[in-house]
């Protein structure tokens, strides 16, 4: 794996390996030395043309406890502000000596586009592109449904039978895309739930996903194993897609009322940042059965596992 671009392209051997070795970054965390020499003289470019507080610090925390040097760079106040090209920025970081890029870019296929030029000699990291995808945040997801499910006995385990049903803005999430393909790999049964007006066109015939808009009867007949709550991404919304908020919180989102008709072991996931009381309320958000602050910590080993994979030219983890 010279990139990690897409949860599409990954093979169910690559996921494994991604998610067990995030498995050792785990424990790597927990230690008193958060800290392994494996990218020691390595430089990691965070490359941002988009806002973000969790993706960016998690893969700069992640970076850092693999002892690389990190550069974050924010397009608010760089030369892209005045006019620069991707290709120009590129280039200027490989000029730098850049050994890792990480990307998140307002264009879908900018970190494709990235890869295979020959603009820079680097891993490329896709950390969210457009509406397209967002591997590591589906990783992270992954990584905390199988923790959730299987505790100790993680290692190694698919997500064979799984259900998760993920609701929400699926048209402008490139989480629910990149969770989609991953899940599907993993042996997952994946359910959209979502107003007619967010499911993307030909999701429902060309997509291995189930459609529903009716999120109550999702629950009653798929006894969810995971309930994702989405975002909506008001900022990627040209249109009134929903008559008002009150209407969608009512019919798609995640209240109290929703939360006690799951089983009690049904886990609770949001990718963040969560708009409470709209997809979903505070009490599930903060109950025993969310994982929100779970799929934080676990981002940073994912990340960890991801770098270390594609700069390292190590399978194993050398503590």
């Amino acid at each position: 794996m010279r990139h990690l671009l897409s949860t599409k392209t990954l093979s169910q051997g690559e996921a494994l390996q991604i998610l067990d070795v995030a498995e050792d970054m785990a424990a790597v965390s927990t230690r008193e030395v958060k800290k392994l020499p494996a990218l020691r003289g390595k430089t990691v470019v965070n490359l941002f043309f988009e806002d973000s507080t969790r993706t960016r610090i998690s893969f700069e925390a992640a970076a850092k406890r693999l002892s690389a040097d990190v550069i974050n760079f924010s397009a608010k106040g760089s030369s892209v502000s005045k006019g620069e090209s991707l290709k120009d920025t590129a280039q200027t970081l490989a000029a730098m000596g850049a050994d890792g890029v990480v990307i998140r870019h307002h264009a879908s296929g900018a970190p494709h586009v990235l890869a295979e030029s020959n603009w820079i000699d680097a891993p490329i990291v896709n950390a969210g592109d457009g509406t397209h995808e967002h591997p590591t945040q589906a990783l992270l997801d992954a990584f905390t449904i199988r923790r959730r499910l299987f505790g100790d006995r993680s290692r190694g385990r698919d997500l064979d039978g799984v259900s998760v049903v993920i609701v929400g803005d699926v048209m402008h999430s490139r989480v629910a895309r990149s969770n989609l393909w991953l899940l599907q790999t993993l042996g997952a049964h994946v359910t959209f739930v979502a107003p007619a007006t967010l499911v993307p066109f030909g999701a429902e015939t060309d997509w291995p996903v189930g459609i529903s808009y009716d999120f109550d009867q999702t629950i009653r007949d798929t006894r969810p194993d995971v309930v994702m709550m989405l975002r909506i991404q008001s900022e990627r919304m040209n249109a009134a897609f929903f008559p008002n908020a009150r209407e969608y919180s009512r019919e798609w989102g995640l209240d109290d009322a929703r939360l006690a008709s799951l089983r009690p072991d049904t886990i609770v996931m949001h990718p963040g940042p969560m708009n409470r009381g709209l997809e979903i309320s505070a009490g599930a958000a903060d109950s025993a059965q969310s994982t929100v602050l779970e799929q934080v910590t676990n981002g940073v080993s994912i990340r960890m596992a991801v770098l270390y994979l594609l700069m390292s030219g190590d399978r194993e983890v050398q503590p």
